[in-house]
């Protein structure tokens, strides 16, 4: 997969309103990803995960790794 894709995908269900314990499908996560960005946009996107890191450094980062997770499976 391309690495900026993903990072963008990855960046758009962080922001999303889908949740881990949903245990969403690959068909919910890549229409949460396609509406994040549509409803953002991609440089927005990097905006606000940044500044999530910033104002919840505690849950941010596993959030993040559920996300990535997540788009690897939903996007093969």
């Amino acid at each position: 997969m391309n690495a900026v894709l993903d990072a963008v995908r990855t960046d758009a269900l962080f922001l999303s309103h889908v949740q881990r314990s949903q245990r969403p499908s690959p068909e919910i996560i890549r229409a949460a990803v396609s509406d994040t960005v549509v409803r953002i946009g991609e440089a927005r996107c990097a905006e606000l995960v940044a500044q999530e890191f910033g104002e919840h450094p505690d849950c941010a980062p596993d959030r993040m790794r559920w996300a990535r997770h997540a788009v690897s499976l939903a996007f093969r």
